[in-house]
């Protein structure tokens, strides 16, 4: 899911606060916090940032992937102003304000529209189990080109993908040759680069940059520990690992694995003659 939070001229607004607040929170995330990583792909553009009125970030570059940030649920207000600015009087953007919910999972990504100019897009990330043996990766188009197809090993798994939309596969496991190309074409606009999807992981893949100014890019995120639990144990009689989880099949053989030494202890009680025995 997608939405536009701010117009031309908010580029690094969104980058830049969540730099801004993860030297504010604490590295270990709580219960119910949520999770905000920020891709910066303005090309040229350096900002401060001030949150409530004090200066948290100075000089933030594009460029820089940042996160995952864990943050409580909340709003974050904060204002942008020209690099090295006095203070925060005089905002070229804000003050705004910035909602995050509990155990949401975001990535804020500060770009180029379709048109080139400055502007921001809010993703909420799918982090929804993914079936055993399979991973997932998402292509998000956030720079300054027309539609787009995406390909892989020169096949077109993607079609007509417009700034600021994204399209998300499940696939096997792998390194993928991905290349971006002008919608209905196959010569690489970006690439061909070496993309790994693994088990478990959501892959999000961002083109970011401007065709007009030659400096298109891709980055990359990795969101792991999705993985599904697999629907089987090997050697199971009936095929199914019956819902147990990893504890409880280390409960249940040690358990097993009691009864049987008792068992066996038994027996050879039983088999010792009666004149070995001690009173």
């Amino acid at each position: 899911m997608r939405s536009r939070i701010f117009t031309a001229g908010a580029g690094a607004s969104v980058a830049a606060l969540a730099a801004a607040i993860v030297l504010a929170v604490p590295a270990q995330a709580a219960e119910g916090d949520a999770h905000l990583s920020v891709l910066h792909g303005v090309p040229g553009l350096t900002v401060d940032v001030w949150v409530n009125g004090a200066r948290t970030l100075d000089d933030f570059t594009p460029g820089t992937l940042a996160g995952p940030l864990a943050l409580p649920p909340g709003a974050y207000d904060l204002a942008i102003t020209a690099s090295d600015a006095a203070d925060a009087s005089a905002p070229v953007i804000g003050p705004v304000t910035v909602t995050l919910a509990a155990n949401g999972n975001y990535t804020a990504v500060a770009n180029l529209d379709a048109a080139g100019k400055p502007t921001a897009n809010f993703f909420t990330n799918d982090v929804s189990r993914i079936d055993a043996g399979k991973g997932k990766l998402t292509v998000r188009h956030t720079a300054a080109a027309p539609a787009v197809d995406v390909l892989a090993g020169g096949t077109a798994v993607v079609t007509n993908l417009a700034n600021p939309n994204e399209q998300t596969l499940t696939l096997d496991p792998g390194t993928v040759s991905a290349a971006v190309a002008a919608a209905g074409t196959t010569a690489p606009v970006i690439g061909p680069a070496d993309v790994t999807v693994a088990e478990g992981t959501h892959t999000i893949v961002y083109a970011w940059g401007s065709l007009a100014d030659k400096n298109l890019q891709l980055a990359v995120q990795n969101i792991e520990g999705l993985h599904s639990a697999p629907g089987s144990v090997p050697g199971a009689m009936d095929g199914s690992s019956g819902g147990a989880s990893t504890e409880q099949l280390v409960l249940g053989s040690g358990l097993a694995a009691a009864a049987l030494l008792l068992i066996i202890i038994g027996v050879g009680k039983a088999r010792t003659p009666a004149s070995a025995r001690k009173p």
